[in-house]
Parts: structure tokens; C-alpha cells; sequence
């Protein structure tokens, strides 16, 4: 998939264990619970632990394409159903922190112009509807499937704004880990 236009690979392979988060926080430190349990932007929350370091995203791909099985179980998408695919970095200093994917069911996106979005988070979009709604939080420590770099925690979860649902999934890379201190787990 480049940039911005339809994937014609399959799926990606299934993330596994994702579990709810009340099931993993007894093996999360209080660092960790602090950045995985927060229900508020994670944009605002790099922005601040950055400390004046720049923050970008980097678009790895934008468009069409198929959810894994595990994203479609969690949107109620039939398996074989197309969806709006995201897949970003959020760096600071042009160095990543969070891999992150976003999927939006293409029945969900009506008057809904994501694709112009760019290199704007999607949490900017998001936090700024007054009827934002977001489900329970999931987490696994499995590394993102789509992007090279690991880490020690992943979160995923789905926000609601009117008729308009999209699962984001951020990946806390071991490079945010480094920079911040924080603990392996």
C-alpha cells in the first residue's frame, strides 16, 4: 500500500493478546498504568513529556484496505469487508515514539474527510468532537505487526463521534521508553 491508495495484499497477521486492561495492570508498572490507562489525547501527552522537542507525525500509508481479523471483531466488520486504514508514526524530534493504526469502517466515514488529515494526528480531529465517546481500553504486549520497531506495551480502543466509529491501536516503542526512562514494563 503507498502512501494514499488501495491495498492489494491480505490482511495483516492477527495481533494476539489483546486483553482488557483491568487483565494486565497488575504486571504494569505505575509509569506504564499512567500512559496506558489515559483516556485523554495522547498527542497532548507526547507534546508535554517531549519538553520543547518537535512533534510530528510521520504518514507511513493511508487508504483502503482489509482489517486483520482481530480489528474486524472489534469493529462487528465482516472479514472480508474494506476499511480506512492509517498507519502513522508520532516522533518527537523526528524520532518515533508511537506506531500507531487507526480503522474506520467505510459505512462510518460519511462527510468524514480523513484522508486530508496528512501529517496531522488524529487525536487533533478526535478530542475536538463534543460527543466524543471511547470504549474500553485494550492492551497487549505484542509488537505492532506493521511496523519494524518493538516496544514494550500496545493499547487499542475504539472512539464513537455520532454514526462515526474508528479502532486506534498505538504501539509504545522502546525508543519512548529509552528517552523517558520509564521501566521494561
Amino acid at each position: 500500500m503507498t502512501r494514499n491508495d488501495t491495498e492489494r495484499r491480505g490482511p495483516l497477521p492477527m495481533t494476539p493478546g489483546w486483553l482488557p486492561l483491568a487483565a494486565r495492570r497488575a504486571t504494569m508498572t505505575p509509569a506504564w498504568q499512567s500512559w496506558i490507562g489515559s483516556r485523554d489525547s495522547l498527542t497532548m501527552r507526547l507534546t508535554a513529556a517531549g519538553k520543547g522537542r518537535t512533534f510530528r507525525v510521520h504518514l507511513l500509508r493511508q487508504g483502503l484496505g482489509k482489517p486483520t481479523i482481530d480489528e474486524a471483531h472489534a469493529l462487528h466488520l465482516p472479514f472480508d469487508r474494506f476499511a480506512w486504514l492509517r498507519e502513522v508514526t508520532l516522533c518527537l524530534d523526528d524520532v518515533p515514539w508511537v506506531a500507531a493504526r487507526s480503522v474506520a469502517p467505510l459505512t462510518h466515514l460519511r462527510g468524514q474527510r480523513l484522508e486530508g488529515l496528512g501529517e496531522r494526528s488524529l487525536g487533533s480531529w478526535l478530542f475536538r468532537q463534543h460527543d466524543l465517546e471511547r470504549g474500553p481500553i485494550e492492551v497487549t504486549t505484542a509488537p505492532a505487526p506493521f511496523h519494524p520497531l518493538t516496544g514494550p506495551w500496545g493499547r487499542r480502543s475504539i472512539f464513537r463521534h455520532g454514526n462515526f466509529a474508528v479502532l486506534v491501536q498505538e504501539f509504545f516503542l522502546q525508543t519512548m521508553a529509552d528517552e523517558l526512562g520509564l521501566p521494561a514494563r
